[in-house]
């Protein structure tokens, strides 16, 4: 079967994807930077109790992309949950939380870029960190221009060496603290609670804290939904990333933040300074550990810069499709690739990245709050539309091939939590700022798809009222 769409220029997608492809996309959605460097400031806040707060976290992905893999095997589609609102809860709601989640990547972009400036000028500091960063976008922006298959096997390799990297370290991590590396003796898995205040030295307030910084580090798991459209199977493949959600999320955060709060101190001065990694490495006497993680910081940034264009681009051509967004956005090339929403999504990000070079701080501070909450709303979202669409949109629940767990108990066990997260962010000051500013961000774009829907409903109208009826 052919990559390419079978009408090339119809504005149709490839089906280019293979299984290993999906599957990678999905894994490094959730590796980036925040866990290498991160997750020291997690654990520096709550100490050993940090693991708490990423075992949280985990469940509540687990949960959400259960509730999402059922949605998406039923009727898969580029636009996910945008499209699963638009169906269950309405056009308006399809339209926010399209736009908010096409912002909230376009805003990693900048991100990523300036974390690959920031390593790549400690190598050249001949050359400045914008530089860099520009650079950066502007090279994996090529790699997102070319067949999605091209792009597929050039994200596999990323994803593959975070991978290599986070499973050496833990083999590393648990190699020290079994005592088998000579001359390399750590203090081991006791000080977890005999050592420094014990297990939860500042309290569950502080493990709260932790968890809401932790849980924007999953943000990118359902990608795979995304994605899973331009491969040939899209069932098949969303059921097996999502299945295998659990064991990526054991193996990759809490095994490597189990070992990290093993090796280090949750008060060493230098943890939320250099990183978790590095500072681990550097405890257990592993020569140039800051190359090494450098190295891997770079690859994991730019494996997240390359998700992220390529994620911005395939939502906003989606919601180009359902009429939400300029026409222009959902044109594709002859290998079935959206280079207009390619190439509006990465200048947007190229702007921003400027932003925080050029403009006042206080500017790139704002639209980054403004970001701060656009998981969690994904998250309720995501919850509410399978709530409805179990109970209207599917005509027999038991043809249904992959099911939410505990149906609607745990359904609304998630919206709750997720409701309360959201509010304990309102009133906590070191978060205020965020939930305030994704607020208004969303109050403004649910006003424009308001109008948005009434537009289309009186062109229909219009267009009704305009066709013949037949004698």
């Amino acid at each position: 079967m052919s990559t390419h769409s079978p009408h090339p220029g119809n504005d149709n997608l490839a089906q280019g994807f293979k299984q290993r492809h999906v599957t990678m996309l999905s894994i490094a959605g959730i590796i980036g930077a925040g866990l290498f460097i991160g997750s020291g400031h997690a654990i520096a806040a709550a100490g050993p109790s940090a693991i708490i707060a990423y075992t949280l976290a985990g469940l509540l992905v687990v949960m959400v992309m259960r509730m999402l893999g059922e949605m998406a095997i039923a009727s898969p589609d580029t636009g996910s949950f945008s499209t699963y609102a638009d169906k269950a809860i309405g056009p308006w709601a399809g339209f926010t939380i399209g736009w908010l989640y096409w912002w909230f990547w376009v805003l990693v972009i900048p991100l990523e870029a300036i974390a690959a400036g920031v390593v790549l000028n400690t190598w050249f500091p001949g050359v400045e960190t914008w530089v860099f960063a520009l650079a950066t976008i502007a090279v994996l922006t090529v790699t997102n221009l070319f067949s999605v298959a091209k792009y597929g096997e050039f994200e596999f390799w990323f994803a593959m060496l975070k991978v290599i990297a986070i499973v050496s370290f833990i083999v590393l991590g648990a190699c020290a603290l079994l005592g088998l590396l000579p001359g390399r003796e750590v203090s081991g898995v006791t000080r977890l609670v005999a050592e420094y205040g014990g297990f939860m030295p500042n309290g569950w307030e502080a493990v709260i804290g932790a968890l809401l910084t932790t849980m924007f580090s999953f943000v990118g798991t359902e990608a795979v939904t995304i994605a899973a459209a331009e491969s040939k199977d899209p069932a098949r493949n969303i059921a097996k990333a999502t299945k295998s959600v659990i064991w990526r999320i054991c193996l990759f955060y809490i095994c490597s933040i189990f070992v990290i709060i093993s090796v280090v101190p949750w008060n060493d001065a230098l943890l939320p300074v250099q990183g978790s990694y590095q500072r681990a490495l550097e405890i257990m006497h592993i020569p140039n550990a800051k190359t090494l993680v450098d190295l891997v910081v770079l690859v994991a940034v730019a494996s997240c810069l390359n998700s992220a264009i390529y994620i911005s681009s395939r939502m906003v051509y989606s919601l180009s499709k359902r009429s939400e967004a300029p026409a222009l956005l959902q044109r594709t090339s002859k290998a079935g690739v959206p280079r207009a929403a390619v190439i509006a999504s990465t200048a947007i990000g190229l702007m921003t990245t400027a932003l925080n070079f050029f403009a006042p701080s206080a500017v790139f501070a704002f639209l980054l709050a403004s970001s701060g909450a656009i998981a969690l709303l994904v998250y309720l979202v995501i919850a509410v539309s399978q709530l409805r669409m179990r109970g209207q949109l599917y005509k027999d629940n038991a043809q249904i091939k992959f099911k939410m767990w505990l149906f609607p108990w745990l359904t609304w066990l998630v919206i709750v939590f997720i409701v309360f997260a959201l509010g304990v962010m309102l009133v906590m000051p070191a978060h205020r700022s965020e939930v305030m500013a994704t607020g208004g961000l969303t109050l403004g774009i649910v006003l424009l798809g308001i109008f948005n829907a009434r537009g289309h409903g009186q062109k229909a109208q219009g267009v009704a009222r305009g066709s013949k009826v037949p004698v």
